[in-house]
């Protein structure tokens, strides 16, 4: 891709500031401890109920929100402890989108020793999209109450693109929407409210996680999708002014970040290939305060296309991975992070694990011991780094 390049030394980005995404921060999602995935299956046998149910998990988050603070990070999450995936919980709330038993199409992972298949159910929009009640409110109301003074609570939900990248048209009611403009109109507007609605709770740091703009990096996705009719060459483009819409007149004080991730279900992924195919647009476009992004392996790419991140907005180097227990040196992360310094200032760097560790309540293949170590590393490098 051609087009004007950002050059650290250029442009200087601005001083720092306290606001998220911070120096060292995290994607969200935790390894679910014990004593709550008994619950969840005590629940799902009916030998307890919905509330009794709440009480092990709010135990559990007050625990994971003291975990947090403990180690020094500004950002506290619930885990994403209620929910059973980082995005298909919240997908199926919304107004209008029904959930369909077997229906989805198999997702293919990866890992070092194999690969897994994941057939997660599917979805159909059969009515008008809305988001009336703020999705996740309540979450967002508890981890405000048991987050310390210093913590900055982040809600964590899936992009609008996730809505729309597995199924595209196909999932879509042409009854109800005829075109997909018409579609896309309607979820960018729902998704307008649900942040709306979460900032007026008090939420100050949203997240969108997206799979769909990473996964497009990789030219067997890219494929694919063409497979199905679609414009592959220029579905980021789409996707990419879908959330700025969903964006547009956000409210004061609310810092929102996206996490680009290829894929992350017990320590496996999907997708392969740097950021190179969607950097212009997704960096120089995208209307967020900062970018998560996955580099803890070599399936990542370089850090060239960190040269059309704008002045001004935060990249969160994922470097430490959080599919394996093996920790990361200290040494080899500040190393890289000299590294990416060549293509944005290192005063618009933060440092993060690369995605979360326990995207669906299966978590990956790390014990909360390693979960621990690999947390406190990234805190004690982004101090070292940064002061």
């Amino acid at each position: 891709m051609s087009g004007p390049t950002h050059r650290p030394g250029t442009d200087q980005a601005p001083a720092d500031r306290s606001g998220p995404p911070f120096r060292a921060d995290h994607v969200g999602s935790l390894l679910r401890p014990e004593r709550l995935l008994r619950a969840r299956a005590d629940r799902a046998s009916g030998r307890i109920d919905d509330a009794e149910l709440r009480v092990v998990e709010d135990d559990a988050i007050a625990d994971a929100v003291r975990m947090q603070r403990d180690l020094g990070l500004r950002t506290a999450t619930d885990g994403e402890f209620r929910r059973a995936t980082w995005h298909m919980d919240f997908i199926y709330a919304i107004s209008g989108i029904r959930r369909v038993e077997g229906e989805g199409r198999p997702v293919h992972f990866k890992n070092a020793d194999g690969s897994i298949d994941w057939a997660p159910a599917g979805l159909h929009v059969d009515g008008p999209l809305a988001i009336e009640e703020p999705i996740f409110g309540d979450h967002v109301d508890f981890l405000r109450s048991v987050a310390s003074p210093e913590q900055t609570p982040k809600l964590t939900i899936p992009s609008p693109s996730m809505v729309h990248y597995r199924g595209g048209a196909a999932s879509i009611d042409p009854q109800v929407y005829p075109d997909e403009d018409a579609f896309w109109a309607a979820l960018s507007a729902a998704y307008a409210s649900q942040i709306r609605s979460v900032a007026a709770l008090g939420c100050t740091y949203l997240q969108l996680d997206d799979t769909s703009l990473a996964y497009l990096n990789d030219p067997a996705q890219r494929a694919e999708i063409a497979a199905q009719g679609r414009d592959a060459e220029h579905l980021h483009e789409r996707y990419i002014r879908q959330v700025n819409a969903a964006l547009a007149g956000r409210p004061e004080g609310l810092a929102v970040t996206t996490h680009l991730c290829r894929g992350n279900f017990r320590s496996s992924w999907v997708a392969e290939g740097g950021y190179d195919f969607v950097a212009e647009s997704l960096f120089g476009g995208l209307e967020v305060d900062g970018f998560f992004l996955e580099y803890d392996d070599a399936r990542s790419g370089g850090f060239e296309p960190l040269r059309f991140v704008p002045p001004g907005k935060r990249v969160v180097l994922g470097l430490v991975t959080t599919k394996r227990a093996e920790l990361e040196r200290k040494d080899d992360l500040k190393r890289r992070i000299d590294e990416a310094a060549r293509y944005v200032p290192l005063e618009q760097l933060c440092l993060s694990p690369q995605c979360g560790f326990s995207s669906t309540v299966e978590g990956n293949a790390l014990t909360l011991d390693d979960q621990r170590a690999k947390l406190e590393l990234v805190v004690e490098t982004a101090a070292e780094v940064w002061g």
